[in-house]
């Protein structure tokens, strides 16, 4: 976007016009992790564009997870992360580690971006106000992997409320306050089931849905549930796709209208997707 001129800032605008009154009053919900985390200027981009769709009048919830910087801090402790399929093994050692530098440190680092811009924001677990009752995801003991059990959105509501953005680390509690690290996609598409959200976005590190995952120009920008399903079938959606995928369709089927996934490392690429009609994601819906 910054490397538009002027006169092409003025026909975007004009072009978005329609979309600013669209969405004015909706609920959007942001996944946000990955590699784009990392690089600190394209943080500070995300979180202004973000800030924008804010000021648009636009709800907003943000959901994040941070397992490269989980990662690093097992490293340093001489700790080396585990994982089976994809999903990390989170012993009570592990689930430590994933506390404190997911609710302390990302949690508050990213609230400190939005205090930045003025804009009103709360960092938030699952163990807020309720919000989350997990479970484990595995049957042994010690994997406080979890899952979500039940969202309450009372503390969302009241936030949202007062133009706040609530911003909420995938760290949760079973009814007896045992803490879980739960997936953030996981928590995300949980959390605009219960808003009723008009948006589900995940910024991954990916564009998209690929046909052929070695080459971005087999981006599918539009799907259904029926095509979604044949992508499966034909293991095209296949890996690390495949959970991204059953979030979305669970969101979609719990009255998320649609759900976006696009690539957080592209600079503004929150905002070309949903603010122009040249989109640079996958869309679904049913």
């Amino acid at each position: 976007m910054s490397n538009l001129s002027t006169f092409d800032r003025f026909y975007f605008l004009k072009d978005s016009l329609p979309l600013f009154r669209k969405y004015l009053g909706s609920t959007f919900v942001i996944k946000y992790g990955g590699s784009a985390m990392q690089n600190d200027f394209l943080k500070s981009q995300v979180i202004e564009d973000i800030c924008f769709l804010h000021l648009l009048g636009i709800n907003l919830v943000l959901v994040h997870g941070g397992g490269l910087f989980v990662n690093d801090w097992l490293r340093r402790l001489s700790i080396e992360p585990k994982f089976i399929d994809g999903v990390r093994i989170t012993d009570p050692e592990t689930m430590q580690i994933v506390e404190m530098v997911l609710v302390g440190k990302v949690n508050k680092e990213l609230v400190s971006l939005f205090t930045q811009h003025n804009v009103f924001s709360v960092g938030l677990s699952g163990k807020d106000g309720n919000l989350i009752k997990a479970s484990s995801l595995f049957s042994q003991q010690n994997n406080l992997t979890g899952k979500v059990d039940y969202i309450d959105s009372k503390i969302l509501d009241l936030l949202l409320s007062n133009k706040c953005i609530p911003v909420v680390a995938s760290v949760a509690s079973d009814l007896n306050g045992k803490t879980y690290n739960i997936n953030a996609d996981t928590v995300a598409s949980a959390i605009a089931s219960s808003l009723k959200a008009d948006k589900l976005i995940l910024l991954t590190d990916t564009p998209g849905v690929l046909r052929d995952v070695n080459n971005s120009s087999t981006l599918i920008r539009n799907l259904n549930l029926d095509l979604v399903k044949q992508l499966q079938s034909n293991k095209i959606i296949s890996g690390g796709m495949i959970p991204k995928i059953k979030c979305c369709v669970s969101a979609l089927e719990s009255c998320v209208k649609s759900v976006h996934i696009i690539d957080g490392r592209v600079k503004h690429s929150l905002l070309h997707e949903i603010l122009t009609k040249d989109r640079i994601g996958s869309m679904i819906v049913l």
